[in-house]
């Protein structure tokens, strides 16, 4: 198994596992949201791609020059329980650190309370913080 760049021909298997996955929200369009981050020079879709070319696990990296985020970790649930996850994330904490960015965060929606644990294994935490967010396209008011 490789961790990488996503390939092309894989970005609708990508999609699918986001989707399955349950990170995508029916008003923010997964496609669009994977071609902004390969098209831009801080940020990339990392992939693992098994020996037979099949799409393992996600993960949307990207830095804003202070922090680095991390977004669509996704695991396919027969490669699930044997650390794809942990490797998606050190992968995603390479990308960050070779790019000279002192910190990485991700936001857990409020709902998907089975992930946090995953996280916290890790050594991540909850902050001192709270998002605020507001949508600049007017079709989008109200969806979280």
């Amino acid at each position: 198994m490789q961790i990488g760049p996503l390939p092309e021909p894989l970005y609708a298997a990508a999609i699918g596992l986001w989707q399955d996955s349950g990170l995508t929200r029916p008003w923010n369009d997964p496609e669009a949201d994977l071609r902004r981050a390969v098209s831009s020079g801080s940020s990339d879709v990392l992939a693992a791609v098994g020996p037979d070319g099949r799409l393992l696990a996600t993960a949307m990296v990207g830095h804003d020059g202070h922090r680095g985020w991390v977004y669509y970790l996704a695991v396919a649930e027969a490669a699930r329980g044997a650390g794809l996850g942990r490797q998606m994330m050190d992968a995603c904490e390479a990308w960050v650190r070779a790019r000279g960015i002192p910190k990485i965060q991700l936001i857990v929606r409020t709902a998907n309370t089975g992930v946090v644990g995953f996280y916290e294994h890790l050594g991540y935490a909850a902050g001192d913080v709270t998002v605020l967010g507001r949508w600049l396209d007017a079709d989008q008011a109200g969806a979280s």
